[in-house]
């Protein structure tokens, strides 16, 4: 932090700080942000990991602690498993004792979600994961859904849902979602679905900084360990932006200075 304006208490010139927030920008060396949802970054946190880690991980302490109750012992079926968001929410089923069932694209990223904690991992390529979903939970279905491929795997997931579950679908990676009949849900056991964003989520400063909060314990406590897959220098962001849209990274992907 260079400077805070009139009013700003929670930060200090001279303080390390991150965010996840909005106006876009990041590309830069420096810039000019509203304080209310900058925190400010414990020191056993590098730049490095506070880069990789504040929307990725704001998201996850979003879906598992302010979207839906789940409670240990429940099932989770988590899609994309091996980038960002999924290898933290790994890591964070785990730590709360929650069973995760992860998807992947290879099985090498399968291998990555279970080392990273998932209690199942399904290569959705070579099997059919509503299946094998039912399979593992012994055909009840899972509690809860966290899907942020979104077209692709909506049916599917659906489908892996117990009566009364819940679906949440917090992003399109494969294209946006089609219109719901809401029928649907009715008929296969009064399902529940939900479209939150993290910006809902943190517009409240309290609210902001109580999530990165947790965030940060976990991460201090060496229950989740934030995996940077990808560094690129900043005049290589194009670079960076193909490898992602070429589903090529794994884990978080940085741009250095």
């Amino acid at each position: 932090v260079e400077a805070v304006g009139e009013g700003v208490t929670h930060l200090a010139p001279g303080d390390r700080a991150a965010y996840a927030s909005q106006p876009p920008g990041a590309y830069a060396e420096a810039r000019v942000m509203p304080a209310a949802q900058v925190c400010k970054l414990p020191d056993a946190i590098s730049f490095d990991e506070g880069a990789a880690m504040m929307l990725k991980g704001l998201t996850v302490d979003y879906l598992f602690n302010r979207t839906t109750p789940i409670a240990r012992g429940d099932w989770v079926l988590f899609h994309a498993a091996a980038g960002g968001v999924g290898l933290i929410a790994c890591q964070w089923a785990r730590a709360e004792g929650i069973n995760l069932i992860a998807t992947a694209g290879s099985d090498a990223k399968c291998q990555l979600a279970l080392d990273h904690g998932a209690s199942h991992a399904i290569n959705y390529r070579t099997e059919d994961f509503v299946a094998r979903v039912r399979e593992i939970t012994e055909g009840r279905g899972v509690d809860v859904v966290m899907d942020s491929v979104g077209k692709d795997t909506f049916e599917g997931s659906l489908n892996s849902l117990r009566p009364l579950g819940m679906m949440i679908s917090f992003g399109n990676a494969s294209g946006p979602v089609a219109p719901v009949d809401l029928m649907a849900l009715a008929s296969r056991g009064s399902l529940k679905i939900t479209r939150p964003t993290i910006f809902t989520h943190i517009a409240d400063h309290a609210t902001c900084q109580e999530m990165a909060a947790r965030l940060f314990a976990k991460v201090a406590s060496g229950a989740v360990k934030i995996a940077i897959g990808q560094r690129f220098p900043l005049d290589q962001v194009a670079a960076a932006h193909r490898a992602l849209e070429a589903r090529a990274t794994t884990g978080s992907t940085i741009l250095t200075l």
